[in-house]
């Protein structure tokens, strides 16, 4: 398969001290990446001065605080918090909550071939 073509499933991943995270694709004006909470984890409120970001929730539902906001979104929801605006995620349900997660522009120089984990 190409290296522009991945399947998130074969990225899916839990820790037992903190969620899971890893890159998929990274370039010099976006990054693509998978979040996994399982149930009880936290990603705790936080921003991005200058930096837009969305969750697409694939699985599970997760709270998502945006701004003063929490609201719960499932499978199939994007959720969008442009640059300074807080946001986060806690799995309060009984699954794991895997979100595609998108970041521009990203955080760090992309890496060799656009897949970094």
């Amino acid at each position: 398969m190409s290296k522009n073509i991945v399947n998130y499933a074969d990225h899916v991943g839990s820790r037992s001290d903190k969620f899971y995270k890893t890159t998929l694709f990274q370039g010099n004006y976006l990054m693509i990446g998978l979040n996994c909470l399982e149930p009880g984890q936290v990603q705790k409120v936080h921003d991005h001065a200058d930096q837009d970001k969305f969750y697409f929730v694939i699985e599970g539902r997760g709270h998502f605080t945006i701004g003063e906001t929490v609201t719960e979104a499932g499978p199939g929801h994007v959720v969008w918090a442009e640059a300074g605006l807080p946001h986060g995620v806690e799995n309060r349900g009984g699954e794991r909550l895997t979100i595609l997660m998108g970041i521009a522009p990203p955080p760090h120089a992309p890496q060799a071939g656009g897949l970094g984990r």
